[in-house]
């Protein structure tokens, strides 16, 4: 049986070439009854668009790109799946592509790559949003882009983000509501410049609730697992120790908890652990990490949706798109240990 041709869906459902080639594409404004009609026609024939004369017909390769330099496997795998959602059904692939934000020839990598793959639009992640000269550079060659939490230029193009340092705010001031006032706090990688917001909510706690911000409660991490680990060590040598840990990523969170079993220390009775994000990895813990959940994929989602509203000529206005967090309080943090009495003390 010869493979039926857009001739023959046409003549089957009884419409123009042009329109079944509108249906294919999922292009708007074409009416839904005659929608239903060609798509009844498609599977009735069993018709494959040929996806190369798809491409060719309207100058476009279908392919978006994603770039991300994001060290954590779970951010990675959340902003895959949010933006596949949406881009699949709206028959456009999806290119991922890692990047080292700090080489030097990144920005000729990612224009070769556009070039080379003929992609159609942009998702940038942290910290490749904060990135000018990629930013400046897509700019140019007036590629479609939209970026996912930008600190910097953010009128350069659309954007989302989330409430990070408010998200903050809340998760320090629940802590300081359960007794805590020596609460360590572990930066994100100083590259993600996102991230450095997590810190401005917790300085803007404590200073709220007149604690004392101490340098010596705040250590500098990298957003992973091994990075929290080391942190933790360094905070949990204090004396007084800190009886609450607030952690950037979940990652390092993860880090603390080891480290604290390792060192005999019961959580959340001798210490709490906080952590950010809600990856899979704060459920898995033992105990179960309190933690602010991000909409990572409900941002990927958003971003998806501005960038395939440019490709359609659409105009995308600023300011961005924000999507708040939320506190989840798990098993992971408690009342603040109390002080023990010493016997005979007058």
């Amino acid at each position: 049986m010869a493979k039926a041709t857009i001739d023959d869906v046409a003549e089957l459902a009884g419409v123009s070439i042009k329109t079944v080639s509108r249906v294919v594409n999922k292009e708007p404004n074409v009416r839904p009854e005659t929608r239903d009609k060609v798509l009844a026609a498609i599977a009735e024939l069993d018709y494959r668009p040929n996806l190369s004369a798809r491409s060719l017909a309207g100058n476009r390769s279908y392919v978006l790109g994603l770039l991300y330099g994001n060290p954590s496997a779970n951010y990675v795998i959340d902003i895959q799946e949010g933006v596949l959602s949406i881009c699949r059904p709206q028959g456009y692939d999806l290119l991922i592509h890692p990047c080292n934000h700090r080489d030097e020839n990144l920005t000729k990598e990612i224009i070769d790559m556009i070039h080379q793959k003929r992609i159609d639009g942009l998702i940038l992640t942290p910290p490749l949003s904060d990135n000018l000269s990629v930013v400046n550079a897509l700019k140019n060659i007036n590629i479609p882009f939209v970026r996912v939490a930008p600190t910097r230029n953010k009128d350069a193009s659309p954007y989302v983000e989330t409430n990070d340092e408010e998200a903050s705010y809340d998760m320090t001031c629940q802590l300081i509501a359960m007794g805590h006032k020596r609460i360590g706090f572990i930066c994100g990688h100083p590259d993600h410049l996102a991230v450095s917001h997590r810190y401005e909510g917790y300085k803007a706690a404590l200073i709220e609730n007149n604690i004392p911000l101490s340098e010596d409660l705040v250590e500098q991490g990298f957003n992973s697992f091994e990075s929290g680990e080391a942190c933790a060590r360094n905070l949990l040598e204090r004396k007084p120790r800190p009886t609450a840990i607030f952690a950037a990523n979940d990652d390092m969170a993860a880090g603390v908890i080891m480290v604290a079993h390792q060192g005999g220390i019961k959580i959340p009775d001798e210490l709490s652990v906080a952590g950010f994000d809600d990856t899979p990895v704060a459920h898995q813990l033992w105990p179960s990490l309190s933690t602010i959940r991000q909409p990572i994929q409900q941002m990927a989602k958003k971003a998806t949706d501005l960038l395939l509203k440019q490709l359609r000529g659409k105009d995308v206005q600023l300011p961005a798109s924000m999507l708040s967090s939320s506190l989840i309080m798990r098993d992971s943090t408690g009342p603040a240990p109390k002080k023990k009495s010493v016997i005979g003390s007058n």
